[in-house]
């Protein structure tokens, strides 16, 4: 009968650890369909992140940025820098340089915190309202990436001119490869993972320390108190 005990308890352990691999293969599941609808209304979902940014670069810095546009789901900064250009019939001359960025290379964690809310057991009201705050924070997020990466083209991409600008508005070259490398490799990863954690504690600690069943003594045995 002894030998017996390991061997339950065992399965206890795996019965215990299901759930939790149920959730990340449900999860894994729905990954593929968020990032299709993602993709498939990614103009509209960067609009919040190009005009957060536009707000940012033009109200901080009107020194060297003056216009930011939404192209599809591509965002165009206008700077006011005058660089040399050549025009598509070989004759050069000076205007203004443009930057042009893909807000959607920081905007991977929705569709990776939709996979995880959407494998999450909710009703849809509360479903909902985790969607309007997590869209919230990633669109903050998101445009964080982008305006590090508006400054990360100037100084490390558009020759002395750039550098030099930026420079002259007081702002660190190390600053900026810091800020763009929190935005880029970071806060992607972190912020969907950190989100749903956040908005579902009380799922994940009853995921992670069920709460056991009370042991009942089998019938016709009597248990002996001593005083």
């Amino acid at each position: 009968m002894d030998a017996a005990v390991p061997q339950r308890a065992g399965m206890g352990g795996l019965m215990g650890a299901s759930p939790i691999r149920g959730l990340g293969l449900r999860a894994v599941l729905w990954l593929p369909l968020s990032f299709f609808v993602w993709f498939s209304f990614s103009s509209p979902l960067v609009w919040p992140v190009i005009q957060i940014a536009k707000t940012c670069l033009l109200s901080i810095w009107p020194t060297l940025y003056s216009e930011v546009l939404q192209n599809g789901h591509s965002m165009e900064v206008t700077t006011r820098l005058l660089v040399n250009q050549v025009a598509p019939d070989g004759r050069s001359g000076i205007g203004e340089l443009i930057l042009v960025q893909n807000p959607l290379i920081y905007g991977y964690s929705l569709p990776l915190f939709s996979g995880l809310a959407m494998a999450t057991p909710l009703t849809i009201r509360r479903r909902l309202v985790q969607f309007a705050i997590a869209l919230t924070v990633i669109w903050i997020a998101q445009a964080v990436g982008v305006v590090a990466e508006s400054f990360k083209m100037l100084a490390f991409d558009s020759g002395v001119v750039g550098a030099n600008a930026v420079r002259g508005a007081g702002i660190s070259p190390d600053a900026i490869a810091l800020a763009y490398q929190f935005g880029y490799l970071i806060l992607p990863a972190v912020v969907p993972v950190a989100l749903w954690i956040g908005l579902n504690r009380q799922f994940i600690d009853a995921l992670v320390h069920p709460v056991a069943e009370p042991s009942t003594a089998s019938p016709g045995h009597k248990l002996d108190v001593q005083e």
